[in-house]
């Protein structure tokens, strides 16, 4: 503290020290800070602020975290919340930031993390991938869009075509963005088994769209986002499966093709 406890920064700085960190509050500097009532002590009084101050950063954990929360139970949800936060205090001026470090800090507190991989228990992989999906959406409704300009159309050539910039791809080892919203739907949903699941992620008028991807569509779009031409993009599918450039591009282009379904589904912009 500063010798002159009053002194409106060293205030500041003591009150969200005190909230973040409240076993660090000494007694004295409580005692002198905040006036006791008739029927209160200092600590009592700071500790209301205390409670709350946590209380309102576990709401937010349940608004970011839906899903993994229905998954793990109200309780122990609470706990490893109340745990990342004790852990990782939030170090962000908005509260959107909050869960940003949440799966890598169950990643690294996860029972079994001393276990091989191989032997690592299946749920925990699950709860680890929900809560990246989860942090993975969330962030696609701040992100910068593209509402209000024209998306590309079917007469745009393959080489004008870019991703619009509100798009995404993720991969994980379950089905979790399947589950996240059937939870979503206030269905009551079994864990799925562990299954590769590619998923794209676009935004549209301000309406986050989930779509899910076969490994080969996953590739090609992996190769438009990292620069790779359209046609370059299918050269790369080809490369890696057992089908000819020619069927792949008809996959793309023909008349069932996936070109116009993306197009719809608000994928591409026309490049300036």
């Amino acid at each position: 503290m500063s010798e002159d406890p009053l002194a409106l920064g060293a205030l500041q700085g003591w009150m969200q020290e005190a909230l973040v960190h409240p076993r660090s509050a000494d007694q004295g500097d409580t005692e002198r800070i905040v006036e006791a009532s008739p029927r209160l002590s200092s600590a009592a009084r700071l500790a209301i602020y205390q409670r709350s101050y946590y209380l309102r950063l576990l709401k937010c954990m349940d608004e970011q975290f839906p899903a993994l929360r229905h998954a793990l139970g109200e309780d122990l949800f609470t706990e490893f919340a109340r745990e990342y936060l004790e852990t990782m205090p939030s170090a962000s001026y908005t509260l959107y930031n909050l869960g940003e470090r949440f799966p890598r800090y169950l990643e690294s507190n996860r029972p079994d993390r001393d276990q091989p991989h191989g032997e690592r228990e299946t749920w925990v992989n699950f709860m680890v991938d929900l809560a990246q999906c989860e942090r993975d959406l969330f962030v696609m409704f701040e992100a910068p869009g593209h509402e209000g300009k024209p998306f590309a159309d079917e007469q745009v050539p393959d080489d004008l075509l870019r991703l619009q910039p509100c798009f995404a791809l993720h991969e994980y080892r379950f089905p979790v963005s399947w589950y996240y919203f059937e939870v979503k739907e206030g269905n009551a949903p079994e864990l799925p088994p562990e299954e590769r699941s590619c998923v794209a992620l676009a935004r549209q008028d301000y309406f986050i769209r989930t779509f899910p991807l076969y490994p080969a569509h996953y590739t090609f779009l992996t190769a438009v986002a990292e620069g790779k031409s359209i046609a370059e993009a299918l050269e790369i599918v080809a490369g890696d499966s057992d089908r000819s450039l020619e069927e792949v591009t008809m996959g793309w282009s023909g008349p069932d093709g996936m070109r116009k379904r993306w197009l719809d589904a608000g994928f591409f912009i026309a490049a300036d």
